[in-house]
Formats: C-alpha cells, sequence, structure tokens
C-alpha cells in the first residue's frame, strides 16, 4: 500500500541491489523512490498496522475454549469470551483487521 512506502528517507530500510530497477524492486514487494540522492531508492515499506477484533456475527466464531470454560479462562487464553447466544462457542479467537 501507498501508505506503507510513506517514510523519511533516514528511514529507509534496503531492499534491492545497485540499479534495480522500480519494476523489480515492486515484484519483490518494496518500494521505490529515487527522488532523494544517497539513500536506498529500493526500501523495505513499512509494517502493515493491524488491531485484533472480536468478531460479531457470532456463526464466524473460531472455538477458543472447552465447554463450561469461564470468562476469566478464556481470557487468560487471549480469546474473546461472550456468553451467548447457545449454539455457538462462547469462547473465540480474535479476527485480525488492517487499519
Amino acid at each position: 500500500a501507498r501508505c506503507q512506502c510513506k517514510m523519511d528517507p533516514a528511514e529507509r530500510r534496503n531492499c534491492g541491489y545497485p540499479g534495480i530497477s522500480a519494476v523489480e524492486c515492486r515484484k519483490a514487494g518494496c518500494c521505490f523512490n529515487d527522488s532523494v540522492p544517497d539513500v536506498p531508492w529500493c526500501f523495505a515499506p513499512k509494517a502493515k498496522k493491524v488491531r485484533k477484533v472480536c468478531p460479531n456475527e457470532p456463526h464466524a466464531r473460531k472455538n477458543c475454549g472447552f465447554p463450561g470454560i469461564t470468562a476469566k479462562e478464556c481470557e487468560r487464553k487471549g480469546c474473546c469470551f461472550r456468553a451467548h447466544p447457545a449454539g455457538v462457542p462462547w469462547c473465540f479467537y480474535h479476527h485480525v483487521v488492517e487499519e
């Protein structure tokens, strides 16, 4: 994504070899910008920002616990807990979404 390539030139970490083309650089999953001399033109993108959320859709839940698990036990495992509705896991894994 474009926003992953916006950074101060001094922060760039080399991601290519001398003379790499913009096409080859981008094919490798890197950013390319040759407008600033004396810094890498092919450079590693910023890490994507992600966050964990508890899914709202009950049928999208992936079980993280066992029958009768308490909310405290579930949350200690790092999972979500919602004691409703019946017929779906009450202790379930987070979804990871990009910001």
